[in-house]
């Protein structure tokens, strides 16, 4: 017995030739309900893909917000309103992911150490300062990382 093969779309090629115009295609094909000319295999890629790729926007705005508000911890005499720019816009775009996303959420807690530990990583490269200057754990909850109104003393 033979594995079924899959149904090639008639627009399938497009996926590779144009992916633009396949976008335009598929969608096109989904409103007009022609699901049977959907190119599902590439679809179901691209969906898995922008998956992916918002857990990786969450975790690198969280690194990124975490870095900063060490450096607004750990070196206060060089504090800016570009790290505070920096803080408030990373919060804001969490804040506006985790709003569009509820399900995320969950994502967020589950690695917010894991992206405190790149912080880390990184803060000290950026500061200068030593990885052993900066705890293991950290100082604030995911909860207060996403406070608008919380800095760091």
């Amino acid at each position: 017995m033979t594995a079924p093969q899959p149904i090639i779309s008639p627009n399938s090629h497009l996926y590779d030739q144009d992916f633009y115009l396949w976008l335009e295609t598929t969608a096109k094909q989904l409103k007009e309900g022609r699901f049977s000319e959907v190119d599902l295999e590439n679809l179901i890629e691209e969906i898995e893909c922008m998956g992916r790729s918002e857990k990786r926007a969450l975790e690198s705005n969280l690194v990124v917000l975490l870095v900063h508000l060490l450096k607004y911890k750990y070196q206060p005499e060089k504090r800016s309103n570009s790290w505070l720019f920096t803080i408030f816009e990373h919060r804001r775009r969490l804040n506006k992911n985790l709003q569009d996303s509820p399900s995320l959420k969950k994502y967020f807690a589950e690695n917010f150490m894991e992206c405190y530990q790149d912080a880390r990583h990184l803060a000290a490269l950026e500061t200068g300062l030593t990885l052993d200057n900066f705890p293991v754990e950290s100082f604030w909850t995911a909860d207060e990382c996403l406070n608008q109104e919380f800095l760091p003393d």
